[in-house]
């Protein structure tokens, strides 16, 4: 449920109103407006029916809430939420780049990423120390090393940082090294980890499963906001289809859907959208076009010695040539990189 508040609402009659909901047992989230103060009712559905405060003074009217998900819709808190990495403020008129190795494989490698990502004006270096592969046999990532590789990245650059936390042991360790913690595709609904993230203050990139829908996406948003954490960033990263021709589609479309359905920020991912380098920019300008809060793409100083996912990262001068693109086309709409 969702109580409207009159635009001259006091704030002893907010007050009030959230006190009695606590009394009543259940959860009350405030959510501010420019215009309008929102109190979203979390809990038994039963109690809620039977809450009282239609005729309480400052309460302009009750709204139910149809939506599985309650605090991660726009209903709940209409207006965009701004998650500030560093620089990065995603949800506002700034597209934000993210960029940086698929896994980190060394000192030197890691370091030439971090200093293109830095001098090309990406506002966000990516890099994977853990990395859930679908072969046994595959590079797995240095684990902590690559961590403390990241930290080093950040010190010299200033570059806030992102990496992928893959097991719900490793949340605290990987919080403790990095800016944002990344939840993959195939952990979308880990729903241990994503209540485990959700106690955490850092930020949160929540991946679209390779199946799943859009609500079932947003439902597993709902899972990390509910555990505390509001600072989550959704990223669409392509989903398995019947077409062969690309990894994965890019399901553009589910960005202005999502930004209509919820009030969190929405990122494209175009490198593992297609595995293939050689549109990754077209999709990043695309992403940019569809109203997309920002990008994250993969870059490689040699990609055909990639140890992971060489066919889809940029070497350094294509991601050069995209961010100048992106520059043009983030004018022409009216926002800046």
């Amino acid at each position: 449920m969702i109580v409207v508040m009159k635009s001259g609402a006091t704030e002893d009659e907010i007050q009030s109103v959230i006190d009695r909901i606590h009394e009543a047992g259940l959860e009350a989230h405030l959510s501010k407006g420019e215009f309008r103060t929102i109190i979203g009712v979390i809990g038994d559905e039963e109690k809620i029916d039977q809450l009282p405060i239609a005729a309480m003074p400052g309460v302009e009217k009750i709204m139910p809430v149809m939506k599985p998900y309650k605090l991660v819709s726009r209903e709940f808190h209409p207006d965009n939420s701004v998650v500030e990495v560093g620089r990065a403020k995603f949800g506002s008129e700034q597209f934000c780049v993210i960029a940086g190795p698929c896994a980190v494989e060394s000192e030197d490698q890691l370091m030439a990423c971090a200093e293109k990502v830095m001098t090309a004006g990406a506002v966000m270096l990516r890099g994977g120390a853990f990395k859930p592969r679908t072969s046994p046999y595959s590079f797995q990532g240095l684990g902590e090393e690559g961590l403390r590789l990241l930290k080093r990245a950040r010190s010299i650059t200033g570059l806030p940082v992102v990496t992928e936390v893959v097991d719900v042991r490793h949340v605290v360790m990987v919080a403790n090294y990095v800016d944002m913690l990344q939840i993959g595709a195939r952990n979308m609904q880990n729903f241990l980890l994503l209540r485990e993230v959700g106690m955490q203050q850092k930020p949160v990139m929540l991946k679209r499963g390779m199946s799943a829908t859009v609500e079932e996406w947003l439902m597993a948003a709902e899972y990390i906001v509910r555990g505390g954490n509001r600072n989550v960033i959704l990223c669409e990263r392509g989903i398995r289809t019947f077409e062969t021709a690309t990894r994965n589609t890019l399901d553009l479309s589910s960005v202005p859907i999502v930004k209509r359905l919820s009030h969190l920020p929405v990122i494209v991912d175009p490198s593992h959208a297609t595995g293939k380098r050689e549109i990754v920019a077209d999709l990043a300008k695309a992403a940019l076009a569809a109203g997309a809060d920002g990008i994250m793409v993969e870059i490689h100083p040699d990609p055909k010695r990639a140890l992971c996912d060489g066919p889809q990262a940029l070497n350094f001068e294509e991601f050069e040539c995209m961010m100048e693109d992106l520059k043009k086309v983030a004018q022409a709409l009216g926002r800046a990189i």
